[in-house]
């Protein structure tokens, strides 16, 4: 596996694992849960070969960053935006273009409202708006317990999320091959089962967007791209509408035969509609 991330940096007193590749206008990519950047391995590249530069991190709780063993540590969306705040001084960037998914749209909405002077293009994929999230699975799983569900036997674990990764892609026997069990990796194990619990199902709450919701229209003076996959049977179409009719301007590109996981079923698009949304915006 090639992780995007290969160095670390003390952000509020904990680790964030990060990375900085090429050279030109800066772009931040923001990646969701059950997550990490490696979702963006196939889209760096293009970016890169085009010109700019890619700053990617893992959220603090997931894939490489620390795993806060103290419960108190906020690692919700709302949380993640100081993280991300952080990090943009460690990078020296004062505007940027961001990229996001899933809860990653979730971290952006928040910053983009807060800073729009910062933000020279927002894009989301496939991410939560409004109360589009957790889904109604998920939200039949949480009901068991965060107690129970971390103390499952670590072979059931597995095995639900395996099947539950495998539902946010079209292409399943693509993410079999490829990148699958580095997503499970992250999130099983005696470290990793507890930390998506604690650190992520737990602050699966739409009230990290509910509050962002009522200023949507202040992002029209922003250029924003809206992607979604399809097929999304996470975040299904109906939000992308949603969400495009509550930003004025905002632009909408729905890809067939296209999941939730948007950037594994179709990289090669997704860059595209990065790239050409990019050029249209950069100075």
């Amino acid at each position: 596996m090639n992780h995007l991330v290969d160095q670390h940096a003390l952000i509020n007193n904990t680790r964030i694992a990060h990375g900085v590749l090429g050279e030109g206008e800066p772009v931040v990519l923001i990646h969701g849960t059950p997550s990490s950047s490696y979702i963006w391995r196939n889209i760096a590249p293009g970016l890169i070969d085009k010109g700019y530069k890619v700053h990617v991190f893992d959220l603090l709780g997931y894939g490489l960053s620390e795993r806060p063993w103290d419960p108190a540590v906020d690692t919700s969306v709302t949380g993640q935006v100081p993280i991300l705040e952080g990090l943009l001084k460690i990078w020296g960037l004062n505007d940027l273009h961001v990229v996001s998914h899933d809860i990653g749209g979730g971290i952006a909405q928040q910053f983009a409202i807060g800073s729009p002077k910062r933000v020279r293009s927002l894009t989301m994929i496939d991410t939560v708006s409004f109360d589009s999230w957790p889904s109604k699975r998920t939200r039949e799983q949480m009901q068991a317990g965060l107690e129970a569900l971390i103390k499952a036997p670590s072979s059931e674990h597995r095995a639900h999320f395996r099947d539950w990764l495998l539902s946010t892609v079209q292409k399943k026997r693509q993410l079999a091959e490829t990148s699958l069990d580095t997503y499970l990796d992250f999130i099983c194990g005696p470290v990793g089962q507890p930390s998506l619990f604690q650190h992520q199902v737990q602050h699966y709450d739409p009230k990290h967007t509910m509050a962002p919701a009522n200023h949507y229209g202040d992002l029209a003076q922003l250029p924003v791209q809206i992607i979604w996959g399809a097929d999304d049977a996470w975040q299904v179409v109906d939000w992308a509408h949603k969400l495009q009719g509550a930003i004025p301007g905002s632009e909408l590109h729905v890809i067939e035969d296209c999941g939730h996981f948007a950037m594994e079923d179709q990289p090669d698009e997704i860059s595209q509609k990065l790239i050409a949304f990019l050029k249209a915006h950069s100075r």
